[in-house]
Parts: structure tokens; sequence; C-alpha cells
């Protein structure tokens, strides 16, 4: 058995700076909230090759002592803690004393301060957490902080980073959560000598999230406010109309920290229960407060999970405050607005002046409009409800595609039923609904006189009596004569398709979006459109050798997206040219997408690349995230439940499932539910 042994100082000092920095991004977020506790009212961020090169934070703060200069740089050595009992009352960012000490051991460090007043500054220099001599220098009131060469004296770590644009982008992220979570501090962000980010520090939040997050995400916001209690809640949340395809925008803030909570998330999201898209996300930046001594924020060694005592009492505060913003109750009463002057009418006539309480109370009335032109015969036909092929009755719903055109592909031009019998063809009415001329299936009159006797022409008749006469339909004349078939049913190379009848037919479909299809062997089957369709398009574009087809936009779309998932999207270009998107760079996150596949709508691109970002920072290997992608792609080109869809699109689905080819969606929910004849006697009691 090996015998115990203390380990080694400097082996202890990289296993803690293992804990604290885990990449650039959470050097920047130590060494900045150490300047925010400092009093700083502007600091300034820069970094080079994702921080791997440089790490640079400038403040003016209230600067260090010379002599406590390489106190500062042990472990546990901290200005923020001096007794047992102030652990249960933490109100800064920093209090450990251990972020200093961490990356010192992981880096080599240069420090240049000095404090406000002082005749000069000083300066230290660290390699591998082993300090220099204090020197000193002339420098601006304040602390300026360089971290170079991060990890080189661990490459067990060094060889797990991500590429420089990924480190980048986790640390653009985390600007934006500190210049959102203190808007009263003036923050800029450079990388690689491009400025990226800038804030005003004008204490407004409004100013840190348009600054922060673009124009887009700041015009449709809808503000927050509200207390119960010692807890309060403030900010902002989205409209339910603007809802996000993911999470990303999501930003919460407890005592001026920010933190990820599935408490908050979960109170925010309930508050928008039936008020938002099924699908859809609401963005929010929410600041909550509450007692120092309610919340514990060392539950987490990068401070960014916290343990409240009273979780109940946090979920109803942003709760109820959230509801109330949506509901708009709470709201101050509107001040009356004063009635406008009357204006004297230059005209007695339907364009004469009143305001709105004179109509109210029938003190004007315009004069009647003038009279609307006769309609057409014909359009009278196009209120009629349409009918039903094959069924006699009125169907409530109006098909919003024309009837030539599925969302298979495929058109239906004559379906056939296990009956035998074909669907009649579209009633003048039909078509003229689905925005097609109308044709007319009344004979000639030329016609009439060849097929009918003569008569003895009738008595005349006025006009105002006579009833009008409607004739039979005509069938159709089919393409290619009797004739010409039998001249080709010999011809070699020619093979005449048998079509078979299937053992199955589809007895309907309800709430628009589940298939009823009853089989030979007296089962009754409920099939998900929209869950086999998606299945269908997944097979599909898994086994495609090409690309899927493009469609060129004619007008570029800018999506605008959080920085963190603009950046991650910019990284996989070559992975969304496979799925159909031709993106570029459009500054500030955002992306100029030119093209889309053909099969999504174009509507949906934001909401798409939303959802590709999420599937790219979930998916762990290159496989995951294709299979990740193709999910989203299968799902926004899927028939949608709710629509309404063609016999033939029906039929489609109904052949696939039932021939056992789709048995499940990608995401593993069942496609199809079989309820027997027994089961169903059982349930009337009949067995």
């Amino acid at each position: 058995m090996p015998h115990i042994q203390q380990l080694d100082s400097h082996v202890a000092d990289l296993i803690a700076a293992g804990e604290v920095v885990e990449r650039p991004a959470s050097v920047v977020k130590e060494l900045v909230e150490n300047a925010i506790d400092a009093g700083s009212t502007a600091v300034v961020v820069e970094i080079r090759r994702g921080g791997m090169g440089l790490i640079r934070v400038t403040d003016n703060g209230c600067g260090i002592a010379p002599a406590e200069l390489p106190t500062a740089f042990l472990r546990h050595a901290t200005s923020k803690l001096r007794t047992e009992a102030d652990l249960g009352k933490i109100g800064t960012l920093g209090f450990r004393g251990e972020a200093l000490a961490a990356i010192s051991a992981v880096s080599r460090v240069d420090i240049l301060t000095r404090q406000a007043g002082a005749a000069e500054g000083a300066s230290l220099h660290l390699e591998g957490g082993v300090p220099g001599t204090v020197e000193a220098a002339g420098a601006p009131e304040g602390t300026t902080i360089t971290v170079r060469d991060l990890f080189y004296n661990t490459p067990a770590r060094l060889k797990f980073m991500r590429k420089d644009s990924a480190e980048t982008a986790a640390v653009n992220g985390l600007m934006q959560h500190l210049a959102l979570s203190h808007p009263d501090v003036s923050f800029k962000f450079i990388k690689d000598g491009v400025e990226a980010l800038l804030t005003p520090g004008d204490g407004k939040l409004e100013s840190a999230i348009y600054a922060a997050l673009g124009r887009d995400f700041a015009r449709g916001l809808v503000p927050v406010s509200g207390s119960g209690g010692d807890i309060s809640v403030s900010g902002f949340v989205t409209a339910p109309l603007m809802g996000r395809g993911s999470r990303s925008m999501q930003v919460f803030f407890v005592n001026g920290r920010f933190i990820k909570s599935q408490l908050l998330t979960a109170a925010l999201e309930e508050g928008y229960r039936n008020q938002i898209m099924k699908g859809k996300f609401p963005g929010c930046v929410l600041s909550v407060t509450l007692p120092v001594t309610a919340v514990d924020v060392n539950v987490h060694p990068a401070k960014t999970q916290v343990k409240f005592a009273r979780e109940h009492d946090v979920f109803d505060a942003v709760y109820h405050t959230v509801l109330d913003a949506l509901d708009r109750t709470g709201a101050p009463a509107a001040v009356p607005a004063k009635e406008p002057p009357l204006t004297a009418a230059s005209r007695q006539d339907f364009f004469q002046t009143m305001d709105a309480k004179t109509f109210r109370q029938g003190g004007g009335k315009p004069a009647a409009p003038p009279a609307a032109p006769a309609r057409p015969a014909w359009n009278t036909e196009l209120r009629a409800p349409a009918k039903v092929a094959d069924s006699g009755r009125t169907s409530f719903y109006q098909t919003s595609r024309p009837a030539t055109q599925s969302a298979l592909g495929r058109a239906p031009s004559s379906v056939t039923i296990p009956s035998g019998k074909q669907q009649t063809p579209p009633t003048p009415a039909y078509r003229g609904a689905l925005g097609q001329p109308p044709v007319s299936v009344t004979a000639s009159a030329a016609e009439r006189r060849a097929e009918e006797p003569a008569a003895p022409a009738p008595a005349a008749a006025s006009a105002e009596t006579a009833a009008p006469q409607r004739s039979a339909p005509r069938p159709f004349v089919p393409a290619i004569p009797p004739e010409q078939l039998k001249l080709t049913e010999n011809l070699p190379g020619q093979t005449a398709l048998e079509t078979k009848e299937a053992p199955w037919r589809i007895a309907g479909e309800v709430l628009r979006t589940y298939i009823i299809c009853e089989s030979a062997d007296g089962c009754v089957w409920l099939i998900d459109k929209h869950a086999a369709h998606e299945r269908i398009n997944f097979d599909k574009l898994k086994n495609a050798q090409e690309p899927p087809m493009r469609q060129t936009l004619l007008a570029p779309i800018a999506a605008e997206l959080s920085r963190e998932d603009g950046a991650l999207l910019l990284e996989n270009l070559p992975l969304l040219e496979q799925f159909g998107f031709a993106c570029e760079d459009f500054g500030g996150g955002a992306l100029l997408v030119r093209e889309v596949p053909a099969d999504i709508d174009a509507a949906d691109t934001v909401s798409t690349l939303e959802e590709f970002a999420e599937c790219l920072r979930t998916g762990r290997s290159p496989d995951e995230k294709r299979e990740n992608l193709l999910h989203t792609m299968a799902c926004k080109a899927a028939i949608k439940g709710g629509w309404v869809s063609d016999p033939a699109e029906l039929r489609v689905l109904v052949d696939r499932v039932q021939s056992g080819e789709v048995k499940y969606c990608p995401h593993g929910r069942p496609v199809a539910v079989k309820l027997t004849k027994y089961e169903l006697e059982k349930m009337f009691r009949r067995a």
C-alpha cells in the first residue's frame, strides 16, 4: 500500500487552479468581478487568440497598495471577508481569495496598479505562481492585469481547449452578462484588435440591453417590476409573439451576480403558459434582489449556481411579476386624453369630420356610401361550402393550398378508394375556393340540341318567372382515347402496372393531426401525420447523397442571434452549407442568410438557426451534431399538426406507416397507435 504524504505546494496550486480556471472565459470572469468589487466605473477587456495568447483587464478602481501585491496572489488572501459570520452574508462577487492565486499558477501574469492619490504605482511579474519583486512604476489610477500563455505549464489541460473562435464566443457571452448585470459600469471588449462590445454605463438597463443583445431584441421587450416581501424582481421580458427558438436569451441575476437556475427558468416559462407558441421560449433580462442571508452563492466553484433559502417564495415572485407584466395588470391608469376640438367639415357628404364620442351618441350620420357594383354570377359560387368527395357532407375546412400540389410533392389527380370508385372531380365552388378558375361542367347548347329529340317550342315565359335549368354533369374525356390504349398494350418494353387494393382504408382525420385508418384484420390505427412525415424527411435527408435543394432569397435575411450562438454558427459554416444554408458574418453576432433549403419556409429561418446553434452546443461528437441538425431540418420541413392536408398526402403517409417502413419519429415518439376490435368492444362493454 502506498504511503500517505502531503502534496507539493505547486501541485496543490495546479489542482486548485483546475477548479477555478476552466477556460479563458473563467479568467476574464474572475478579473472583471474583482474590478467591479473595486468600485470601477469603466472596465476594458482585451483578448487575443481566444484568450489563450493574451488577456488584459484594465479598470479605474481603488487599486492595490504596493506592499500588498505579493499577498494578493496567495491562496485564501482576500479583502472581502474577515470573520466566520461574513460567510452567511456574501455581498460581493469575489470572496474566496483563490482567483489570483489560481490564475497565476497556470500562466504568466503582470500587474500594474496605483491607488487614488498615490504619487506612483507599482508592478509585479509572476510566472507559474512564483512572484518576482515589486517595482515602482508609473501607472494611471486603477489596476491593469495581463495574463499570457494560459496553461503553458499544464499540457493536460491545454490539449482539451477548443478552437480560438469558440473560446472567443465564450468570452463574448460572458461580457454580455457582466454588462447586463451592471449597467452603471461602462464595459469595452476588444478581441484581436477589433472592438466587439461597448456599453455607455449610464445606469439604464435598456441601454445595456441595446448594446449587448442588439436592437431587434431590445425593441420587443416588456418592462417587468414587482416585489413581494423582501424579494423584488425587475428587468425586461420579451413579448409573447417574440418567442425565441432556444433558451439562450434568458439571462438571470441574483443580487447582481449572473447565475443559471432551473428554478427561475421554470418560473419565467410558467408565466408564459397559454400565451406563447409551443416550441418557442421567452427571452428575458431579469434581476432578483433579496437579502444576502437568504441565498448561498458558495455551492459551485464557478459561482454560477446558487441555493435559495426560500425557493417557493422566489418562484412566486418571478412568476407573478412576469404574469402581471404580460397581462398589463398593475400598470398605472392611463391619463384621459383631452378631446380634440371639432373641426368644421368643408363638405357635408360622406367625408365629414366628427369625433368618436359624437359618433357613438348618434350626433352625426355620414352619408350612405355609393351602392356597390353588382357581383358577377360566378362570384356567388365562391361562397358555397366545399363538398368533400364521396361523403356527401359539407366540410368545415377549406384547403389552404392548391389541390394540384401537395406538401409531399405529389399531384392528387385521382385518389383510389378501397371500395373501387374514384373521387368526383372538384365542383366549381371548390375550385374557386382553391384559387383556381371555375370549370363549367355544363354541355354546350349545340351538344344538347344534338343529343335531345326535337320538341315543339314551349310558350315564351317571362324572364322573372323562368327557373334556371341545370343539366347533368358531363364526364371528363380521357386524355388518351381507348383505341390508342389498345394499340400500346402489346408494344415491346411496355408493362402495365397492376394496382392492388390496399388491406386498409382511411376512415378520416381528427383534430387535423391524427389519421384514422381501419385495417383488414379489424384493427383501428391512429397515425400522427407530423411524426410520420418527420421520420420520412429524416430518412430522406440521412440517406441523401447530395445536399438538399436550395432557394435563393430575393432579400437576404439578417438573423439577429446572441453573440455566442452567432459565433458558434460562424464556426460551423461548412456544416451549414451541407444543409442548404448560405450564410455570412453580418457583424455583432448576426448572420446574413442568402439561401435556405427549399423545404423550409423562409419565415422559419431565424428559429431554425437558433435550434441549429442549440444542437451544435449540446452535441458531443461530429456524428451526434449532424444527427441533431437532421432532426431539426426534418421537423421544420414536416407537415404540422393543425394543417389542412390533401387526401393524397394522407394516403402516402399511411402507406409508409402500414408497410412498416415508418415506426418512430426521429425523437423516439411512436408514429401510430393500434386499437384492436376487442379493445374497442371492451370500452363499450360489448366484450
